[in-house]
């Protein structure tokens, strides 16, 4: 599963159903993770608002359960400057919406047509860790 190089800082979970969750540690893995390692289909969630990591469920273009998604949004508030905020907005999309800016520093996007999922945050306790 794991196709990086070393030296990138990237978890890997799975989701209850299944599905591999990887979440980038610092603003080099989440470019890495965002923009080398998604698939066009595989759904992205960062929270709203604030820095934090990147989450990318990889679902290859299949249909992504709600307890996925409630998984993957919870692990992004989780590795977030929010992980102390009480419910956390985070917005989630497929990756082929995600942009970077022109000049910008890495672990920067622009996204569109975003949805909105509020969660707690959470760390891997219902989400199996990976090696």
């Amino acid at each position: 599963m794991k196709n990086w190089p070393e030296s990138l800082k990237i978890k890997t979970y799975r989701s209850s159903s299944g599905l591999p969750i990887l979440v980038g540690q610092d603003d080099y893995s989440n470019d890495y993770l965002t923009f080398k390692v998604a698939a066009a289909e595989d759904l992205w969630f960062h929270v709203n608002g604030a820095p934090g990591s990147h989450v990318l469920v990889q679902s290859r273009g299949d249909d992504v359960d709600k307890q996925t998604i409630s998984e993957a949004a919870a692990l992004a508030a989780w590795f977030s400057k929010l992980r102390q905020g009480g419910t956390v907005s985070v917005h989630y999309l497929p990756a082929k919406h995600i942009r970077k800016p022109r000049g910008a520093k890495p672990g920067s996007v622009h996204i569109k047509q975003a949805k909105k999922i509020k969660v707690k945050p959470s760390d891997a306790n219902q989400t199996e860790e990976v090696n």
